[in-house]
């Protein structure tokens, strides 16, 4: 491969790397060329399969800040450049592989960490993002449905409570005046307290006593 051939596919390699969300190292040997354009079938668009060459893998790698490859670049060698979701690429590779077992997963890269084969495997078991997304709006779903529930049960409880408060109250009707006694007692504890009041004498009356006592004195 000439020179200026060899840097038009390290750039091109390392520009996978830069536009990929993550990828995933494997070893093809063995595979036949229908068993290839299977699995890049499987993938579909969440993953571009490309064969590479190591040297070159491993210049593009380390243009591209990518470290921790250099020992996962051995024999044939393609990469699984993720484009979609990282767990869906992960499960297709992983079914993939136990149905061909010529396909050997060596390890990938996901948001600048280098990732062995287990924990490619982990990425695998987890759930896909249409799954998550899936039970969240059936969460987001199911708790509007009770805070319907909730609204709709407010005025049928408000009734119920006016219909208990308004049956209470008839049969002890201090109720509805706060628990302090029917305003007729009210009113008679008032008057009580008026007639014990002492009304203090004014000059006139004590001049009009003071004339009557004079008077009597002088007869």
């Amino acid at each position: 491969m000439a020179r200026a051939d060899k840097q038009a596919a390290v750039a091109e390699i390392a520009d996978e790397f830069s536009v990929s969300v993550g990828a995933v190292l494997t070893e093809y040997r063995g595979l036949t060329v229908k068993e290839l354009k299977d699995l890049r079938r499987s993938l579909g668009a969440n993953a571009d399969y490309a064969v590479v060459k190591n040297t070159l893998a491993k210049i593009a790698a380390k243009n591209s800040g990518i470290e921790g490859f250099d020992d996962l670049l051995t024999g044939p060698t393609a990469i699984a450049f993720i484009k979609g979701d990282v767990v869906e690429t992960a499960k297709g590779l992983r079914d993939f592989a136990k149905a061909n077992p010529n396909l050997v997963i060596k390890g990938g890269v996901y948001e600048g960490k280098t990732l062995d084969a287990a924990e490619v495997a982990k990425l695998a078991d987890l759930e896909s993002r249409e799954v998550l997304l899936a039970k969240l709006a059936g969460a987001m779903t199911a708790s509007l449905s009770q805070a319907l529930y909730v609204f709709n049960a407010l005025p049928q409880k408000a009734a119920q409570l006016a219909a208990a408060l308004a049956e209470k109250a008839a049969n002890d009707p201090t109720i509805l005046a706060g628990g302090a006694g029917t305003p007729a007692a009210a009113e008679e504890a008032a008057t009580e307290a008026a007639a014990e009041v002492e009304v203090p004498e004014t000059e006139d009356s004590a001049d009009s006593g003071a004339a009557v006592e004079e008077t009597t004195t002088e007869a």
